[in-house]
């Protein structure tokens, strides 16, 4: 039950995180056009759970409740991007190429494909 409220408030604050730096790189960026609030914090989430993975990993410098407040919590509530990016790195990390890009891939696809599919049913309502 302490990893679930872990989760919970560790994605809570990320929430809030993502929602002010994205915020503040559209209007620092100013371009309606590109969304630079959502590749922000993509990137900066990337860059984080590398770092912070990388040392849970060879450090063990996490219990598994803060590892579940950081990684999965704040890190999944600040974006879900770097979640995706750090299973595929680990996933090729351990040789399996095919199924990290298998993972890519259908990601990318399945997900453009149901927005696309989700939007065009919402015509439809």
């Amino acid at each position: 039950m302490i990893k679930i409220l872990m989760v919970g408030i560790g994605g809570f604050a990320g929430s809030i995180c993502r929602y002010i730096i994205s915020d503040l790189s559209h209007r620092l960026f100013n371009d309606p056009f590109f969304p630079y609030g959502t590749i922000t914090v993509n990137v900066i989430g990337c860059l984080f759970i590398g770092i912070l993975g990388g040392l849970s990993e060879t450090r063990q410098i996490f219990t598994p409740e803060i590892r579940a407040l950081i990684l999965i919590g704040f890190l999944g509530g600040f974006t879900t991007f770097s979640t995706f990016g750090y299973e595929i790195f680990t996933v090729a990390r351990d040789g399996q190429f095919v199924a990290a890009l298998t993972n890519l891939m259908l990601h990318l696809i399945l997900g453009f494909g149901s927005v696309w599919l989700g939007f065009s049913m919402s015509k439809l309502l």
